[in-house]
């Protein structure tokens, strides 16, 4: 069966659009619910959100259709999706929810969900939600004293801070740090400023006041210029940008540059080998990672396992082969130890705790390889698929051609916006440049 609903991270697109409605999130949660309900307890599930507007509307429509299906609701309001998928194991959920689009802008959503082990749900399980999705959804109610009820936990938000806190190394504080805290204006706004505080740091915040409609509007992990310039004006230690749901994280050092996830998992890389807490010989990234990171990591006898793009990639590879660290350039960091999913306050405490114990500048910590020049294009399209056409097929050889074996060429549709990304990567800036251009005029033409 193709899949109608789901892309790369559970279901998402424009609130009250073609895709993303309130009828469709009751039926997604009639259809999953149905998939958990198991056992003779009464089967619960717990819902997170962002601070979308639309994420009213979806987690009413969801707890109605969990309910009709006979599962029990805990509502836990804005929370980070790492938080949810924590907190589903945490309170021994049958099912765990996020209402997010992560990344994008206000006017889209999303729907993600974890097991309750935690881990995101396989492509079978999506696939008979799927199914479940396009049947009578009528004859799988729930009747009488099996309808499930709806609570609303109050405690959640504390569950999550303490859990978080608890990943810093013994013996280690953040006293006599100065952190600018970017929330993005989303998921992280109320439990990330306090766990940072309670560890001991001055936090400068900025992204805290969300009104619906600017998540990600010119703060957070996509627009990391806002906490640059705040380091810069309070000459603090550090800067952290989270994303709308805190499921990734950006650096800003001390100089307000950005110090992206290559370096970042570097610097954990070489920090839990020293310490021998890191497993499997190295560690898993994407297709996207610089060459730096990797030359980096096999000069210290590490090795560098690479996915597609996409965090659950990452992750059941770090499953399968045995790591526990894992990440993408764009900052989705996922540290196995600690959590199921990308959590930025948490990878982000790993590195304010080598901040702390190395007292060194966040710009030396932080730089720990040159980076190979590579560049990224984003072509915008309207429909089609622009990567099946001859014209832009051919292209792609010719440039593959020309970079040979001195480089990299990765072409590829993103998973969550109709968006073709052109990334090439050499030690010759100018043949990247041309290699770059020379697909992504092909595509444009098409497009």
């Amino acid at each position: 069966m193709a899949r109608k609903y789901f892309g790369t991270d559970g279901i998402r697109g424009m609130a009250n659009g073609d895709k993303l409605t309130p009828d469709l999130a009751m039926k997604v949660g009639m259809a999953a619910g149905t998939t958990f309900v198991r056992g003779e307890h009464r089967n619960r599930v717990v819902i997170g959100k962002d601070t979308r507007r639309s994420g009213y509307m979806l987690e009413n429509a969801l707890g109605a259709g969990f309910t009709a299906v006979g599962m029990d609701v805990y509502f836990l309001g804005p929370m980070p999706t790492p938080a949810v998928a924590m907190l589903t194991r945490s309170l021994r959920a049958d099912l765990g929810v996020m209402i997010s689009a992560s990344h994008n802008p206000y006017e889209d959503n999303g729907i993600k969900f974890f097991r309750p082990d935690g881990y995101k749900l396989s492509d079978e399980l999506e696939a008979e939600i799927e199914r479940l999705i396009e049947t009578d959804t009528s004859k799988l109610l729930a009747h009488g004293m099996q309808i499930g009820r709806a609570y609303r936990d109050e405690e959640a938000r504390t569950r999550y801070i303490e859990y978080a806190k608890r990943t810093l190394p013994r013996g280690v504080d953040l006293s006599g740090l100065r952190v600018v805290l970017d929330c993005a204006n989303g998921a992280a706004y109320k439990v990330a400023p306090i766990a940072l505080w309670e560890l001991g740091a001055e936090v400068i915040t900025i992204g805290v006041e969300p009104d619906g409609y600017n998540i990600n509007h010119k703060v957070g992990s996509t627009a990391p210029e806002a906490v640059a310039t705040k380091v810069k004006e309070v000459r603090a230690d550090i800067g952290i940008a989270l994303d709308g749901d805190a499921d990734r994280v950006i650096i800003i050092d001390e100089k307000g540059n950005v110090v992206d996830g290559d370096q970042f998992m570097a610097v954990i890389a070489q920090s839990w080998m020293e310490r021998e807490m890191l497993v499997g010989g190295g560690i898993v990234a994407t297709i996207m990672s610089n060459l730096g990171l990797e030359r980096y990591l096999t000069g210290l006898g590490l090795t560098l396992e690479r996915t597609q793009v996409g965090d659950r990639y990452v992750l059941e590879a770090m499953r399968s082969k045995g790591f526990n660290v894992g990440g993408e350039q764009s900052g989705h960091i996922i540290l196995s130890d600690f959590t199921t999913t990308g959590d930025g306050l948490v990878a982000a405490l790993q590195l304010l705790s080598v901040l702390k114990q190395q007292e060194k500048p966040i710009s030396e910590i932080c730089h720990r390889f040159e980076k190979v020049p590579q560049l990224l294009r984003n072509v915008r399209f309207k429909s089609g698929k622009p990567l099946d056409h001859k014209h832009v097929k051919q292209a792609i050889a010719d440039a593959e051609s020309t970079l040979g074996s001195a480089g990299r060429l990765v072409v590829r549709a993103s998973g969550t916006e109709p968006v073709i990304r052109v990334m090439g990567e050499a030690d010759d800036a100018a043949l990247v440049e041309s290699i770059v251009g020379q697909v992504e005029a092909a595509i444009r033409e098409i497009a």
